[in-house]
């Protein structure tokens, strides 16, 4: 419903120009008479002259002696133009790929940085991309480098490394509000690079850097506790069954012997030697 309400604003200002327009006076259909007739004298050569094609993807805006004929666009299919009187400008309504040159940005927090995007955009009316702006295609560049620098310079590095998607969004609302009464819909807005200078890079390198050691460090210290309450369970368990230590030598020994061939020192309890000293 927000889509077919928007089309319908956009339509009502299509409207607006057309609107404007006053009748060609006496003198101008005096002219479109006499073409009129000279195309019908010089039938069916002036045919050739009179019918033009236009493609699907097109619309013609034709003009009658500097005013614009009808409200919307003619085409696509056959137009009939008069020769003398009428002019007509063709209008591409597909979608149009413009890249935003590199631009230098001060970010908010006093870092200078170059960022370039690409912004996707398509003419829905092509009355209003005529009547209402010298040159639709490049007022719509300009717009979105200015529009870049301007959304950019009040966001910090770090909003503008981690918000890319929301700044577009937000930079393709202020450019499809602007461009409305050029006839423009704005379709995406994407931020392609952001380069940064080499002496940031390596703060931020060293910065992050520091982080991951300050949490290897935090992670080894748990480690630490977690084995250290662990042993402090086994012991424990020893204390209960003293026999459970012996059980656990033999197991050392078991695997010892079967990773590697070295001389095992295997402890005895003193009490087992007392009996071969009396002897």
């Amino acid at each position: 419903m927000d889509s077919g309400r928007g089309y319908l604003g956009k339509e009502s200002k299509e409207m607006l120009v057309a609107d404007k327009k006053e009748g060609i006076g006496a003198c101008g259909w005096i002219l479109v008479s006499l073409s009129v007739l000279f195309v019908l004298i010089t039938f069916p050569f002036s045919i050739w002259m009179c019918l033009k094609i236009v493609k699907d993807y097109e619309r013609a805006v034709v003009f009658r002696l500097g005013r614009i004929v009808s409200k919307r666009a003619k085409g696509p299919g056959l137009i009939i133009v008069l020769p003398c009187t009428d002019v007509f400008t063709r209008v591409d309504l597909r979608t149009v790929t413009s890249n935003i040159p590199l631009q230098e940005i001060l970010t908010k927090d006093s870092i200078t940085t170059q960022v370039d995007g690409v912004v996707y955009y398509k003419i829905y009316s092509a009355v209003c991309s005529v009547a209402n702006v010298t040159d639709a295609h490049l007022a719509t560049n300009l717009l979105a480098q200015t529009t870049l620098r301007n959304v950019l310079g009040t966001q910090s590095l770090s909003q503008i490394l981690s918000g890319r998607e929301e700044i577009a969004h937000n930079i393709q609302s202020i450019l499809d509000n602007a461009t409305s009464k050029w006839g423009i819909q704005i379709a995406r807005v994407e931020i392609k690079d952001i380069r940064i200078p080499m002496e940031m890079q390596r703060a931020m390198a060293a910065e992050a850097e520091s982080t991951r050691d300050a949490r290897a460090q935090i992670i080894a210290a748990e480690g630490e506790r977690n084995a250290s309450e662990a042993l402090k369970q086994a012991s424990m368990v020893l204390v209960e069954a003293p026999s459970a230590l012996q059980l656990r030598y033999l197991q050392t020994l078991a695997t010892l012997a079967t990773e590697k061939n070295s001389t095992i020192v295997l402890p005895l309890p003193m009490n087992m030697l007392q009996g071969f000293y009396k002897q």
